[in-house]
Parts: C-alpha cells; structure tokens; sequence
C-alpha cells in the first residue's frame, strides 16, 4: 500500500486536515453536522465543557461533553458538494494515520447525524415539528462520482421513484441510501417518517418559481404523490441523501433529524423558524447524550 499523496490529503502546517483545519485527538466520534456556521454555538451551549474550537472558511468545529459524553458538531455549509469535503474529511481523521499517510488496518465507524432545516412534502407535517428522515434520495448528482451498490429494497424503491417522476428523461439520475436502524430507533417520540429528498438547489431543483420558468413543473406534486409500500417522501432539502450515501460507503452510522420551517403543499412558513430549530437541538442532544 502507497501512502496517499499530498496533493490527495492536503495537511495543514498545524497537521490538520485542510478544510475543517481539525487534528484527528480534536474530533470525537459522535459528530453532529449543521448547515449554519452560526448554529454550531447554538448547539454547543448546551455542553457541558468545550475542549476544541476550530475554523477554516464555514467550516467550524467545536468539540465538547455532555456528561461524560463527547461530541463533537461541524458546520457544513449548503449542499451536497460541501458534504462531500465533510464526511471524506471526517473519515479521513479517523481511519488514515496522518504522520505515514496509509489508512489503517482497523477502520472505525462514527455516528454522524444532521441537524437541519428542511421542508414538509405533506400537507399533515405541519412547519415547526420534527422529521427523521428513514431515507436519503438524492436528485443531484454527488454519488454518481462513488462506486456505490444498492440493496434490494432500495433498489426497488429507486425504480418506482424513477417510474413515477420520470425524472431520468433530463435530470440527474436519482439515487438512494437507507438512514443507520440503530441511530433511528431512538427518534420515536415526536419525530416524523419518512423519506426525505435532496437537491441541488433551493429555487427552481425545489420547485421554486421567481422570474425563471421550471422544466419540470409538476415537480413537488410528483413528489408529494409518491408511496411505496409503507414508504413516502416527507420532505426536501438540500444534503441529506450526501450524508447517507457516502457514510454508507465509508461504513459510518448516519441520521438526518429535520425541523420543518415550510410546508409547500400548504404553502406555509415558520413564524419563529430559530425555535424550531432550538426544539430540534433540545430534544436531539437529549437523546445524542445517552447513546
């Protein structure tokens, strides 16, 4: 085995990791990601100590306990592209040894869960409540950079989504990973189901006409509609089906928990959006603390 190549795993003078700029002792290995750069202190006030603060463009770490419990939460940014720096990037600090470059012999898997924004797809999700997303269905194109296998089930879900929307006719090709059973199972009370789709963008790849005209109108509809078996799509955002694929991939657990700020089938909006995010991260941290 080669040692990867500075150019591939870019270390900075400090021997962080280039784009979060955290060491590998700074990162713990229950991690909760957030769009917001200024929702990481939101969630860290609740810790009980703050070991680490680390920052590079919107990308910020702290790193602190519950208790006895270490956590650590991570700034994204939007996007699946940005997910694709974060989670290399936490993998990265856990499972190559920084000083020969080579990735180790015993790999470790970390709980990843996101704690974002997100809107309803269905008229009885109403805005300020909480949906756990039991998928992640992208319709951007991130994965298909990946080697990736489906399992059956995903696999038929795909292709009934596919059937459905025909989204395969002049978008990105869809795709979809399933979320960590053993992190699900204990958002139960007060948390929605569902499947939750990614996108994109924010305007017209959700749907959104302003001045633009929209190539696929009955988008959100088609969306809305959707049901296989059990399943149907609860709501949209923009990383969820990113964090679920490449940690499937690199063999972590993930979870996307979503505060509902929008409900576009019944065309309302959050009155006090930063409380529903606050609740989001209450209730979480509670149940995170305890894993």
């Amino acid at each position: 085995m080669k040692p990867i190549a500075d150019s591939e795993l870019i270390i900075n003078n400090r021997g962080a990791i280039y784009h979060l700029d955290v060491r590998p002792e700074e990162l713990s290995d229950t991690i909760i990601v957030v769009g917001d750069p200024d929702r990481v202190k939101k969630v860290s006030k609740y810790f009980d100590k703050i070991e680490y603060k680390c920052q590079h463009r919107e990308f910020i770490t702290h790193t602190g306990y519950i208790g006895a419990k270490r956590i650590s939460v991570i700034s994204t940014g939007i996007g699946p592209d940005n997910i694709d720096i974060v989670l290399n990037e936490i993998d990265a600090l856990h499972n190559i040894d920084f000083t020969t470059r080579l990735i180790k012999e015993k790999l470790t898997s970390v709980n990843i869960i996101r704690m974002g924004t997100s809107g309803s797809l269905q008229n009885e999700i109403p805005v300020d409540s909480l949906v756990a997303s039991t998928h992640g269905l992208g319709i951007d194109n991130l994965l298909h950079f990946y080697r990736m296998e489906n399992n059956e089930e995903e696999k038929q879900l795909i292709h009934a989504f596919i059937t459905h929307t025909q989204m395969h006719n002049s978008l990105s090709q869809p795709y979809i990973s399933a979320c960590s059973v053993s992190l699900l199972k204990n958002f139960v009370d007060g948390f929605y189901r569902g499947i939750t789709v990614t996108c994109p963008g924010f305007y017209g790849p959700q749907g959104r006409i302003l001045r633009l005209g929209l190539n696929n109108p009955e988008l959100i509809n088609r969306l809305t509609e959707f049901q296989f078996g059990n399943h149907r799509i609860a709501n949209f955002e923009m990383e969820t089906s990113a964090i679920y694929g490449l940690g499937k991939l690199l063999g972590h657990h993930c979870l996307s928990l979503n505060a509902i700020v929008a409900n576009r089938i019944a065309k309302t909006f959050s009155k006090d959006g930063n409380a529903a995010v606050e609740n989001l991260i209450k209730k979480g941290l509670e149940i995170i603390a305890n894993l």
